[in-house]
């Protein structure tokens, strides 16, 4: 990876740029393609700053750090381009994964449901009566002919033992 380095208002030694390509040089790690970087190294006040730029096919990583040494704000900011580069490659190996599995269950038929069918005769009752005929048949719901509304509905029991009833309605047409 090439490594272009710019200081600010502060002389570049052979030891500072060994560090921050070392420090660089932690970005391949994520990334085999990485394309090149740029280090930026200025000191404002008595604030060291250091600014990484690390550039990938499609993608550009950005940290700025500042400390109270400039080798501690190198250290930082490289931390930071490393969390970045980390988080996305783990992105990237979560939407491979998704993409695989979606291409896998394309490929395997899901298991088709089966279902047992009861036919029962739908008889005019009131709710009350349909409540008692539930009980002594010792199921959990029963289809019924509401006989004030001409409809059917279901009575079911909920959970907490009590009873509910299902009235169908139609959608209302858009």
């Amino acid at each position: 990876m090439e490594i272009q380095l710019t200081a600010k208002q502060l002389k570049v030694t052979p030891a500072l740029r060994e560090y921050v390509q070392q420090k660089m040089d932690k970005a391949q790690k994520y990334f085999d393609h990485i394309v090149w970087g740029q280090a930026f190294l200025f000191v404002e006040k008595r604030a060291h700053k250091a600014e990484m730029i690390v550039h990938a096919p499609g993608q550009t990583f950005r940290a700025l750090a500042t400390a109270a040494d400039l080798y501690s704000a190198i250290d930082l900011a490289s931390d930071k381009i490393d969390a970045q580069l980390k988080k996305h490659k783990e992105r990237t190996k979560v939407r491979h994964k998704a993409k695989a599995s979606e291409t896998m269950s394309g490929a395997v038929a899901p298991p088709s449901a089966t279902f047992s069918v009861v036919r029962q005769p739908v008889v005019p009752t009131t709710p009350e009566r349909a409540a008692e005929e539930m009980e002594s048949s010792g199921r959990d719901f029963l289809v019924y002919l509401d006989r004030d509304t001409d409809q059917v509905q279901v009575l079911f029991r909920r959970s907490d033992e009590s009873l509910g009833i299902v009235q169908p309605v139609r959608k209302p047409k858009r």
